[in-house]
């Protein structure tokens, strides 16, 4: 062997070396990133939650609010008084569902702007929020009761709608080409159709319209305890398994081709993410209404902080998340006391201006 084949040898095993300390050092510093917004997610989680409890039609300070609760806490329940009454019986399931619902929404359009490989898309944009909310529509104005379960009416239509919805605009999608944009394009047209549906329904029960509105614009004024746990619980499921594909939503952004010659199934996995991303949002907007552009947003500010491993960037979505509709559902309450704004009106008023400025940003990189 020459010395220069030697050197050509070294030099090409140096740059390899350099360049796996390189991605090493990278995966570290996203690690160090995604353990401080835990961190620091948590801490104002913990106080968002505490200031959260002393808005109302009975205010409440914040120290009396952060004594209600360690006093609640550690009696596991049992509220005494008035402050703890209010706190544990309308303030608490409240603020339990704002937080799992913004994780969700969040973790829900994570991955859908990785099955579609489009940062403009969300549960919103892409049909599933209308889906979840013409199917509530038609089971409430219907009058459709599950045996004696009636309080599962709600959440398993909307899971219905929001299945249905999400697969007819996969093939639409498909059919128009199935790239970036076409999915876009097909979630509004879906979204704009069954969005008439709605109308149409409301305008021949105009009687009861007045509740399917309030539930359409989304509220968490009327949660209980037993919807917050409804909620939690197999929200909590779906999310522990959407963590367990993060490595396969990682692997799906290269492409389908690539993707099946690394073995992973990709018809197969879409379909079990489509259903699970689906059965997430419809959980989410089954009692407090369609919230949209949630999970449009923070994906994508998770993305710029953590990057693009879903490994990070889900958890990262999860906890930003949390924290965006808890402040959000603090403005419902605040700005206009004692009346009290509807949170989907709030945040489209933020996601509106944001989605304009990603379609600026981004819209040539996805044109048809």
């Amino acid at each position: 062997m020459s010395s220069e084949e030697v050197v050509d040898r070294w030099g090409r095993k140096r740059h390899a070396a350099k360049s796996r300390e390189g991605k090493a050092h990278g995966v570290k510093h996203a690690k160090l990133k995604l353990m401080t917004i835990i961190g620091l997610g948590l801490v104002s989680l913990t106080t968002l939650v505490i200031l959260s409890l002393t808005y109302g039609t009975i205010k409440i300070t914040f120290l009396d609010a952060l004594d209600s609760t360690i006093s609640l806490i550690t009696k596991f329940g049992n509220p005494e008084g008035m402050n703890e009454m209010v706190i544990y019986h309308l303030r608490m399931p409240r603020a339990v569902a704002v937080i799992v619902v913004g994780a969700g929404l969040s973790a829900a359009g994570a991955i859908m702007q990785a099955l579609i490989r489009n940062p403009l898309v969300d549960p919103y944009i892409t049909g599933v929020s209308s889906g979840a909310g013409f199917a509530v529509t038609l089971a409430v104005l219907g009058g459709v009761y599950i045996g004696g379960l009636s309080v599962l009416t709600v959440p398993i239509s909307a899971i219905i709608g929001a299945v249905g919805a999400f697969f007819l605009t996969m093939i639409l999608a498909e059919g128009a080409g199935g790239r970036a944009m076409s999915y876009v394009l097909s979630g509004v047209i879906i979204g704009i159709g069954l969005g008439a549906g709605n109308t149409l329904l409301m305008t021949f029960n105009a009687e009861q319209v007045h509740g399917i509105l309030f539930w359409m614009f989304g509220s968490f004024a009327y949660i209980t305890w037993e919807d917050a746990v409804i909620i939690t619980i197999p929200v909590a499921i779906c999310l522990f398994l959407v963590l367990m594909y993060a490595r396969d939503l990682n692997t799906i952004l290269l492409g389908d081709e690539q993707a099946q010659q690394l073995g992973l199934n990709t018809r197969r996995f879409k379909k079990i993410m489509v259903v699970l991303v689906s059965v997430l949002t419809a959980l989410c907007v089954a009692f407090c209404g369609v919230i949209g552009f949630v999970g449009l947003i923070v994906p994508h500010v998770a993305r710029i902080i953590v990057g693009g491993d879903h490994r990070l960037l889900l958890p990262a979505s999860m906890m930003i998340g949390a924290n965006v509709l808890l402040v959000a559902d603090i403005a419902c309450k605040t700005l206009m006391s004692p009346t009290e704004l509807p949170i989907g009106a709030v945040i489209s008023v933020i996601g509106v201006p944001f989605f304009a400025f990603l379609m600026l940003r981004e819209g040539k990189r996805y044109a048809m």
